[in-house]
C-alpha cells in the first residue's frame, strides 16, 4: 500500500505540481533577458529616457511657442474675416432694405399716379356734367326768357 501512495504521489506531483515547469522557464527568461542580451533593453531604455527628458526641455517649449504664436495670428485673422463678413452682411442687409424702399416708394408713386389719374377723370366726368346742366340750364332760361319776352309784348 506503501508503494501505492507513493506512485499516487509522484503520478499527482507530475500531473498537477507545475513548480518544476515553471521554475526551469523563470530560469530561462532571466538567463535570456539579463545574461544574453547583456542589459541591452535597459540601456535603450536609458537613450529613451534621455532623449524624452531632452525633448521635454527644448523641443516642447518650442513648439509650444511657436503653436502660441501661430494661433494667435490664426485668431487675428479669423477675427479680420468675421469682421469683414459682418459688414458684408451689414450691407447685403442694407441693400436688401433699400431696395424694398424703392419697391414701396414705387408702389406709392404708381398708387400716387393712378390716383391722379382718377381723379383726372372724375374732374373730367364733374366737368362733363356741369357742362351738361348749364347747357341744360341755358336752355331752360333760354326757353323762360321766351317765355317771359311772349307775355312782356302783350
Amino acid at each position: 500500500m506503501d508503494k501505492i501512495a507513493k506512485d499516487v504521489g509522484d503520478i499527482q506531483s507530475r500531473l498537477l505540481d507545475h513548480r518544476p515547469i515553471l521554475e526551469g522557464e523563470i530560469r530561462y527568461f532571466i538567463r535570456e533577458f539579463e545574461e544574453k542580451r547583456g542589459f541591452r533593453e535597459c540601456r535603450l531604455l536609458e537613450n529613451l529616457n534621455k532623449t524624452v527628458a531632452e525633448a521635454n526641455g527644448q523641443a516642447i517649449p518650442k513648439c509650444i511657442e511657436s503653436m502660441q504664436a501661430t494661433l494667435f495670428e490664426a485668431l487675428t485673422r479669423l477675427e479680420a474675416a468675421n469682421h469683414m463678413t459682418q459688414r458684408i452682411q451689414q450691407r447685403a442687409l442694407e441693400a436688401q432694405h433699400n431696395t424694398c424702399l424703392r419697391e414701396c416708394m414705387q408702389r406709392y408713386n404708381e398708387d400716387w399716379q393712378e390716383f391722379l389719374r382718377l381723379q383726372a377723370q372724375l374732374k373730367k366726368e364733374v366737368d362733363e356734367e356741369h357742362a351738361r346742366a348749364v347747357s341744360r340750364l341755358s336752355t331752360q332760361y333760354s326757353e323762360m326768357e321766351k317765355d317771359l319776352a311772349k307775355f312782356s309784348h302783350f
